[in-house]
């Protein structure tokens, strides 16, 4: 018996512990991938961000991402660097194309019941129921293609024949690049993209970078669907990547490039998009694929997603809602006890009163 209740009390421990541990990482919120670029500010500040939310638009010619940060800490500027396959367009983007989508891809939420009462059911419960001076930088390794103020951000659209000339461009504008970032730029100069080098600035002179920030709507040409990751393998936490694709069919990366396996959260057709999502498909019918994806070691991050066509085959995510199963507004479960326990009584009742019944006939012809 000793071996018995050491075995239960082993196991009711390790559930507790189990359970403590979910608990405390439900309080952990993991750090959202800046997943096409690197953040940038001076030694003395630093920002976050909170969370990146991307909309992708591609028509097998052209590729529009259109991004927007959540950032938080004291920084009062910051440089933000993505690496494109060819020449972009960058432009302001509409705020209410992330709440559109969402409302898209919204889970499909369904009632199921439970008969037996649960831990909050009675009776367990206790009771019922400012932009720097453009220009290429000395040494001439960058060029400076195009510059303009959009909002809070000052965009410079690069070239860069080296690593180093770009964050020589980006110290002569007032940033420290990080050492170790001039390396995962070599890739990209390799394979001769460009860059776009953004700088981000509150509107008002003093405060502070923090909330949510405009979005930016960058296009470019592109004859295969990709999104920069690389240098999200510098991040220091566990990052969380978060895409929604419109594009003629559903759209999946072609490899997990060193992250958890993509999910896939919602995947179906937008026949008629109309206000936000219709400006960026250019009103053409689309597939809408959003994808989720974690990386809890980044630095294993080894290339940029590149998505390929799969079959369009339609997903929703289903929540339930749990409720205890009711008649009337009475728990089915009461009533079939009180139902149980009235039968039970009524076959007492007839029994006593048959062996009642069996005794006094027995008293009316004595024995001789």
């Amino acid at each position: 018996m000793r071996g018995t209740h050491t075995t239960k009390a082993t196991r009711i421990l390790t559930t507790l512990v189990a359970l403590l541990a979910l608990q405390l990482g439900s309080l952990v919120a993991p750090a959202w991938a800046c997943g096409c670029g690197a953040m940038i500010t001076h030694r003395s500040e630093r920002i976050g961000v909170d969370r990146e939310e991307s909309a992708v638009h591609w028509d097998g010619r052209t590729e529009t991402v259109v991004m927007r940060f959540r950032v938080h800490g004291n920084a009062r500027q910051a440089a933000w660097v993505m690496p494109v396959p060819h020449r972009a367009d960058v432009t302001l983007g509409d705020p209410e194309l992330f709440d559109r989508l969402e409302d898209l891809a919204a889970p499909e939420r369904r009632e199921r019941f439970y008969f037996w009462p649960r831990s909050r059911d009675w009776p367990f419960d206790g009771g019922y129921g400012d932009g720097a001076v453009a220009g290429a930088a000395p040494g001439g390794s960058v060029g400076v293609v195009g510059r303009e103020r959009l909002g809070p951000f000052d965009v410079a659209r690069l070239t860069a024949t080296d690593p180093e000339a770009l964050g020589t461009w980006l110290r002569a504008n007032g940033f420290e690049l990080p050492d170790r970032l001039t390396p995962e730029l070599r890739p990209y100069v390799d394979r001769l993209w460009e860059y776009v080098a953004i700088r981000l600035a509150p509107e008002k002179q003093g405060e502070h970078l923090y909330g949510e920030l405009t979005p930016l709507r960058i296009t470019f040409a592109s004859t295969e669907l990709v999104y920069p990751m690389r240098l999200s393998r510098l991040a220091a936490s566990a990052q969380t990547l978060g895409l929604s694709i419109l594009a003629d069919h559903r759209m999946e990366p072609r490899a997990a490039i060193g992250g958890e396996r993509p999910e896939v959260t919602f995947s179906g057709r937008v026949d008629h998009p109309d206000g936000p999502v219709a400006a960026l498909t250019g009103g053409a019918p689309a597939h809408l694929t959003v994808l989720e994806q974690r990386f809890p070691d980044p630095s294993r991050i080894d290339d940029d997603h590149v998505l390929r066509t799969v079959a369009d085959t339609p997903y929703r995510q289903v929540i339930y809602r749990d409720r205890l199963l009711t008649v009337g507004g009475v728990p089915a479960w009461l009533l079939t006890v009180a139902l149980g326990a009235s039968a039970l009584a009524a076959t007492a009742v007839y029994l006593t009163a048959r062996a009642r019944r069996r005794r006094a006939e027995g008293a009316d012809y004595p024995q001789t």
